[in-house]
């Protein structure tokens, strides 16, 4: 038997997630696929909703990933569209169950899973910010914070009924409302 490990049990609940639905799905049939007990599965993942965390913690690191030569050098615009794609394209193997575990979290009678998403998606912001090198400070820090936190969160609802090939639909929305809040953003703070 192969040593069960978080990688291994988070492939496998997307396999079956895959095939079966997320709502259908059982750690029994992960635990009877790996050939393991339910307590091994427990040792790494307290629920499936640390599991579904353990999903976007990769897509995270994925956004994380150092970037090429001159990446830094990009207008922000550009840094941004290439972080938020690079989360995005982590998912999309996976993007019908991504959204099965969105809409668990988001169900109104699990309030511990709607405010534990809100937390992750204002640290998942932050992340984004950072990655792409947007290292304003003040009410400008803030104004960024608020559209980016809008613009994520509708790109992600777009990507998930995305039927074009390679999320063409997406990333047309994505680079359109980037240019929108760069223009914005020169308004309110022109350039020196």
């Amino acid at each position: 038997m192969a040593r069960t490990t978080p990688a291994r049990i988070l492939d496998t609940t997307l396999d079956i997630a895959n095939d079966m639905g997320w709502g259908r799905l059982r750690l029994r049939q992960v635990a009877r696929r790996l050939d393991v007990s339910m307590a091994d599965i427990r040792k790494h993942y307290r629920d499936k909703d640390a599991i579904a965390d353990a999903w976007f913690a990769r897509a995270d690191a994925a956004m994380l990933a150092k970037r090429g030569k001159g990446f830094a050098r990009l207008p922000a615009t550009d840094r941004l569209y290439r972080v938020i794609g690079a989360w995005l394209d982590a998912l999309a193997p996976y993007r019908g169950v991504t959204g099965e575990m969105l809409g668990e979290k988001l169900y109104p009678g699990h309030p511990h899973h709607n405010l534990a998403l809100v937390w992750t998606l204002s640290r998942t912001v932050q992340w984004i910010r950072d990655a792409a090198h947007l290292d304003a400070a003040g009410r400008r820090r803030q104004v960024e914070e608020i559209g980016l936190t809008a613009l994520f969160v509708a790109t992600v609802f777009l990507w998930l009924r995305d039927e074009t090939v390679g999320q063409q639909r997406t990333r047309a929305f994505l680079a359109h409302r980037l240019a929108g809040a760069d223009a914005a953003m020169a308004r309110l703070w022109p350039p020196r």
